[in-house]
């Protein structure tokens, strides 16, 4: 229905309409977009992973995913374990979150929820969470990833059983870039 009727009803009718299309023609920025949320873009790829001395730990792939709020980790070890990561940022707050599951979630660990606890930007990101170990051990459980100047990736899993004071490494890894 054309809005060609008296003044008044005309407002009432077509303001709803007017304001609708106005809405909708707004450009919207996409949720995961800027540096927060592309913090994690050094990490997208296929990955060989070495150890310290160039010893073959297995292959990584990074996808990202839902238009850059994803990022889907599928690791495949040497030795035949597999593991996948869900990263995923909040919007809304500006985080990035971290679930990792391996093959056998009966281990310590097998099962990870980690939150971005170093600013994006910085030099190196890390993730942190806890894990409750036999005993109800409370174990901190923190990634460290290391984008480097010549395309590498190094990543050091660490555990610490006494609240932070002192850390294991259970992970050191290097990642070069596949073709």
């Amino acid at each position: 229905m054309p809005c060609r009727t008296s003044p008044l009803y005309a407002l009432a009718l077509c303001a709803p309409l007017w304001s609708l299309a106005q809405t909708a023609s707004a450009p919207v920025a996409p949720a995961c977009a800027g540096p927060r949320a592309a913090a994690l873009d050094f990490w997208v790829g296929r990955w060989r992973v070495l150890d310290a001395r160039g010893g073959e730990e297995g292959v990584d792939v990074v996808e990202k995913s839902l238009k850059g709020c994803v990022l889907i980790e599928r690791w495949r070890g040497a030795g035949g374990d597999e593991g996948m990561s869900l990263f995923h940022f909040d919007a809304t707050h500006g985080l990035w979150h971290q679930r990792w599951v391996e093959d056998d979630t009966r281990a310590v660990g097998g099962i990870k929820d980690k939150l971005l606890v170093s600013a994006p930007g910085a030099p190196t990101l890390r993730f942190q969470g806890t894990l409750i170990a036999p005993g109800d051990l409370v174990l901190l459980d923190r990634t460290t990833l290391a984008p480097l100047a010549d395309g590498r990736v190094h990543q050091l899993i660490e555990v610490s059983r006494d609240g932070g004071a002192n850390w294991r490494t259970s992970f050191d890894g290097w990642y070069v870039r596949m073709p």
